[in-house]
């Protein structure tokens, strides 16, 4: 057997398992020549301990996981029991026999060999000979080595995450510590298998949610190739699951990291109240957050969306915002109404929501009957819901989202919010929604500061502002305005013609107030 010399340093309780191949490749092994004859596919297989044995029924003193040493001398000259000794070991479920060449067996055992590669039972026979005792004496060093280094990093993680809680660290900088340790994507999930946040390298991460359904549909069968789980619940109840993605040490000490991670986030919900309620609203909080601000491409945020429950396979996306709603009143809505969709609060106490619809239902009527049913739940006839146009592809949803924003935004601050419908667009919104919609425009900014420079530059300017502000919203009715800012008409008059004056404007020239107006509302839309 060709090999290279590898030498070990410190245990790293993230490396592989201590397999076969691994134990080929010790000095003290490659002293003796080794050769594989049979079962070289399975060297991969994990060695739980080493065991010397020469009786011919070693395999009923095993457990399972050991590499047997053995010169084979209870077994020369006697076919079956050769043959029997390798089929007893495989029924064992050892990981490997090695047979020191010598005096009973001179050259490799045809017979053996055979059975072991029937079996598929790595065989490896060693051309020099060489003590037993010191390989054993290593190898068992190096497990326990290897056990207590995972039991000190199942400590240490502990120790950390227990510290971070004590902090009152949020759930997302628990699950980056988790990640670091276990150098894996990290998932966390509810009991639908909806995920609720994730950490790790961003490119991995993604890997996983792309194919999340898959994992999803797969999560109640067996662990295996690094996909370590541990359920999340107390007293009876369970309500998640972590899992590590792709997990590169050894199962067992994957299990132990699950296991103090597990307790972590249960400790945190503790701590937090209904903290798994909660990281559902941070998880469509951060995928909302990252469509408005379109700073992820919608493309790459397709994956969480799917792995966060929401249906994205031909389906029509609508954006609503409601101002001054409440996400938890949103979300019991959805659910009344047999609904799909995320709900986030986003900016200024608004309250995005992003409904998810088969492409056969009526978009618009389905988005009336919501903001109907709002008012009605409210108690508030004046409630409205900010919407954007229906998009059918998943591109456009950012864009969407920002309009619903911009109306929400527009019908804020608009006096005339009482006479709106429920279901608010741009086209309710007029002058005011195109404003907002261009206040990050340079020419619209240079214009508002131009029209506005003598007021903004005044002494008394949030006054006057404010003076301005009403006299314009009230359709310039001095009466109004003086009542609403608790002022004579005379002290009116004055200000009036301080603004005029400051300005260089005619307020009675229709063209000159309404300059002003747009400017205005530009101004406002800027410092919102």
């Amino acid at each position: 057997m060709t090999t290279t010399l590898e030498t070990w340093g410190p245990v790293d309780p993230l490396e592989p398992a201590l397999s076969v191949r691994r134990v080929l490749t010790l000095e003290r092994v490659l002293a003796g020549e080794p050769e594989v004859v049979a079962g070289a596919a399975q060297l991969d297989r994990p060695v739980r301990w080493v065991h010397v044995a020469e009786a011919a029924d070693v395999g009923v003193m095993l457990t399972g996981g050991e590499m047997v040493l053995t010169t084979g001398v209870l077994l020369a000259g006697d076919d079956n029991a050769q043959a029997e000794y390798i089929r007893s070991l495989h029924r064992a479920e050892a990981a490997a026999v090695v047979l020191g060449l010598g005096r009973a067996f001179p050259t490799t055992p045809d017979v053996m060999r055979r059975a072991a590669e029937r079996c598929g039972l790595p065989m490896v026979v060693l051309h020099r000979p060489f003590p037993f005792a010191e390989l054993t004496e290593e190898v068992q060093s190096r497990l326990v080595r290897r056990k207590f280094a995972a039991v000190s990093l199942s400590e240490a993680v502990r120790t950390a995450l227990t510290g971070l809680i004590t902090a009152g660290a949020p759930l997302q900088q628990l699950l980056d510590e988790i990640a670091h340790y276990t150098g894996c994507p990290v998932v966390v999930t509810n009991l639908a298998h909806r995920v609720l946040a994730t950490a790790g390298e961003r490119s991995a991460v993604d890997d996983v949610l792309r194919d999340w359904e898959r994992i999803a549909r797969q999560a109640g069968g067996s662990e295996g190739d690094g996909w370590i789980r541990a359920e999340l619940g107390g007293r009876g109840e369970r309500w998640g699951q972590i899992m590590l993605c792709g997990y590169r040490g050894d199962t067992a000490g994957g299990k132990l990291l699950a296991d103090r991670a597990a307790e972590a986030l249960v400790l945190h919900r503790m701590l937090g109240g209904n903290a798994a309620h909660s990281w559902e609203e941070q998880s469509a909080q951060s995928l909302l957050t990252d469509l408005l601000s379109g700073v992820v491409p919608a493309r790459q945020l397709l994956p969480r969306a799917r792995a966060a429950g929401l249906p994205v396979n031909r389906r029509t996306f609508v954006p609503l915002v409601v101002p001054d709603g409440d996400p938890a009143q949103l979300e019991r809505m959805l659910r009344l109404l047999g609904l799909s969709g995320l709900v986030a609060e986003c900016t200024h106490g608004a309250t995005a929501v992003l409904l998810s619809l088969a492409r056969d239902q009526d978009a618009t009527a389905l988005a009336a009957h919501f903001a109907a049913r709002l008012r009605t739940e409210s108690g508030e006839r004046h409630t409205v819901v900010a919407a954007a146009d229906p998009r059918t592809a998943w591109d456009d949803v950012p864009a969407g989202l920002r309009e619903a924003q911009h109306v929400a935004d527009a019908v804020a601050d608009s006096s005339a919010a009482l006479d709106l419908p429920a279901v608010v667009r741009l086209k309710d919104v007029h002058l005011r929604g195109l404003v907002r919609l261009l206040r990050d425009d340079p020419h619209v900014q240079s214009f508002a500061e131009r029209e506005l420079d003598g007021l903004l530059c005044a002494t008394a300017a949030d006054d006057l502002l404010a003076v301005l502000r009403t006299y314009l919203a009230t359709g310039r009715n001095k009466s109004r305005t003086a009542q609403l800012h608790h002022v004579s008409r005379p002290a009116l008059y004055r200000r009036l013609e301080a603004i005029e004056a400051r300005l260089g404007v005619d307020l009675d020239d229709f063209e000159q107030a309404a300059s002003v107006h747009i400017a205005l509302l530009a101004h406002d839309a800027q410092q919102g």
